[in-house]
């Protein structure tokens, strides 16, 4: 009995114990081959909107019950605080500067689906690798990535060029302009100028006219025309495409034909749902990738009847309850089918809530709970720390939480690797294999550094002292926040990334976030002993990471994010687009 005793005291022994110990859900995972993937990301969800995140007053039963039955990431980091660079580093792995998706100007998601901008053709994405690897894939929802290059139907950024074998939804992202009740969106404060120069130049062409006709001024009728041609011309040029938004951009394809233009509001939440559930039982007899790309919680907050006042948050409120819901259809849908064991489901959202998005009294946007900061802010929490939930029962241990720095991109590796495919060898994959940190077999995230970009300026950059469990986060330019201290850029309706709208820190500004994640008491060199070789250890890490930095051409340069009316998809003949293939069904 001694003896044995002994044994197993044994430095030797121990080991060999616990890793016989974990050797069942190893052993479990080796036995599944080629499990499902169902990934549902949100738009425009804060990280404090979410019940499992904090929230006590916005009911979110089903996210919830994911966050019990999988793993929660608190430290869940989005790549970009925008929609498309965002949404194009989850798709790709990379930081979005390395594919040419930030942007260098003002103009930093895709404007219109005329544009010639998008996700290059030469990229690859997780879903071209599973389709290679025998997946059906599907993505249902939200795209923001291009449609055209150089013709109307050359469709050289859409879906079906990036690895998915179906696609229904909106190509571009939904807007207060699809929404006919709705004060308009996109380029709100640019269309007020060109409205106000029309009504000017009018104005100075109407005067002439009368001053010619009554012979206040001297002025030949040769003059008068070319000026009325200009101020026509000029009124044509932008109404064009600004006094059409509602059919240029809210439109809905199958593939690659258009069966809303525009959009039929009051039923998008219902088709999309039914076509989520419809790709479930479609393909559950083999291994299947399905992209639920969220159109919640966006503005203009499309939200059925079934659901408006039911939340203590407004109309906001009510849409992130009614996504919940849908979160529900279908972990329901996969529980019918029999893929609870053999589907990991991922569940995030593509950046912070957005603070300014109000209409009056009305609250719009998101809550980014204790975070600083919001959508469009790329060094400040709350514009980039999102919720992130992995479920896969069996093989994830349930209910576990990681408080450890893991990124959007790293989807990318995870589910290439159970899929038994590779990751492009020829290119710099920013993301890790999140596998081993979900299932406990290593402490720490693959991530020493991460860093945080707004465009294609480098604000931020965190740094994960694995020894000592610290998180430091070191700010090199920071918006402006209008009015002062007031948490946002309220006057502006977005915070800039580079201008007059945003302050350099030289040195920059430091914070511990696992003591402070408000990030509410910047360090210095007289209050922290480290503070020197913290900067001098993150400066190191910008200048390698700036090295593995090769130019790619700009996708969201003025050139590409332009409406161009020859790209744009039409479901008629140009410029008569209206159709309703939906409704005739």
């Amino acid at each position: 009995a001694s003896f044995l005793l002994l044994c197993f005291r044994s430095p030797v022994v121990t080991p060999l114990i616990f890793g016989l110990l974990l050797q069942a859900p190893l052993t479990q995972l080796s036995t599944i081959t080629q499990p499902n993937f169902v990934l549902l990301l949100a738009d425009d969800l804060g990280i404090g909107d979410v019940g499992c995140y904090g929230n006590d007053t916005i009911r979110t039963p089903n996210i919830d019950r994911l966050a019990k039955e999988g793993v929660k990431l608190t430290q869940h980091i989005a790549a970009a605080p925008l929609c498309t660079p965002s949404r194009a580093a989850f798709l790709t792995g990379r930081y979005p500067l390395r594919s040419g998706m930030d942007a260098i100007n003002d103009y930093r998601v895709i404007f219109w689906n005329a544009g010639s901008g998008g996700l290059p053709p030469n990229e690859t994405t997780f879903a071209k690798i599973l389709q290679q690897q025998g997946y059906s894939t599907g993505l249902i929802g939200k795209w923001h990535q291009g449609v055209n290059c150089e013709s109307r139907n050359d469709h050289c950024h859409h879906p079906l060029k990036h690895g998915f074998d179906y696609f229904y939804g909106m190509p571009f992202t939904l807007i207060s302009d699809c929404q006919p009740t709705e004060t308009p969106e996109m380029d709100r404060a640019f269309r007020r100028k060109l409205w106000l120069s029309t009504q000017m130049i009018g104005l100075v062409t109407l005067t002439a006219v009368l001053g010619r006709l009554t012979g206040l001024i001297s002025v030949c009728w040769k003059t008068l025309t070319c000026l009325a041609g200009f101020s026509f011309l000029f009124f044509i040029s932008w109404f064009s495409s600004y006094g059409f938004v509602r059919y240029w951009n809210c439109i809905m394809m199958r593939n690659h034909e258009i069966t809303e233009q525009p959009m039929v509001t009051d039923r998008t939440t219902s088709l999309v749902l039914r076509e989520s559930i419809s790709f479930i039982e479609r393909n559950k007899h083999k291994p299947f990738l399905l992209f639920l790309s969220f159109l919640h919680s966006h503005t203009p907050l499309l939200t059925t009847e079934k659901f408006l006042g039911r939340s203590r948050h407004g109309l906001y409120g009510d849409n992130v309850e009614e996504m919940d819901w849908m979160v529900g259809q279908v972990l329901d849908a996969i529980d019918k089918e029999g893929l609870k064991d053999t589907t990991l489901v991922y569940f995030a959202s593509d950046h912070g809530g957005w603070l300014e998005r109000q209409e009056g009294k009305r609250q719009l946007g998101g809550w980014n709970g204790i975070y600083k900061g919001g959508k469009a802010m790329g060094g400040w929490e709350g514009g980039i720390r999102v919720p992130g939930i992995v479920r896969w029962p069996g093989v994830l241990p349930a209910g576990t939480v990681i408080d450890e720095p893991t990124s959007l991109m790293d989807i990318y590796p995870t589910v290439v690797h159970l899929a038994g495919g590779a990751v492009p060898q020829d290119r710099v994959i920013d993301g890790r294999d999140l596998l081993p940190l979900l299932r406990g077999t290593v402490a720490h995230s693959e991530h020493e550094f991460l860093f945080h970009y707004c465009g294609v300026h480098l604000h931020a950059v965190r740094w994960h002292q694995k020894d000592t469990g610290a998180v430091w986060k070191a700010h090199y330019v920071t918006p402006i926040f209008s009015p002062p201290r007031a948490g946002a850029c309220y006057d502006r309706g977005f915070c800039p990334c580079f201008g007059e709208g945003v302050t350099h820190h030289e040195p920059p500004l430091l914070f511990e976030l696992s003591q402070d994640p408000s990030e509410a008491k910047p360090l210095s060199a007289d209050t922290e002993p480290l503070f020197d070789t913290v900067i001098r250890k993150i400066g190191r890490a910008i200048e390698e990471h700036r090295r593995t930095l090769t130019p790619a051409p700009e996708q969201l340069s003025v050139s590409n994010v332009v409406w161009k009316p020859w790209l744009q998809p039409c479901c008629g003949t140009f410029p008569f687009c209206w159709c309703d293939k939906e409704g005739d069904n």
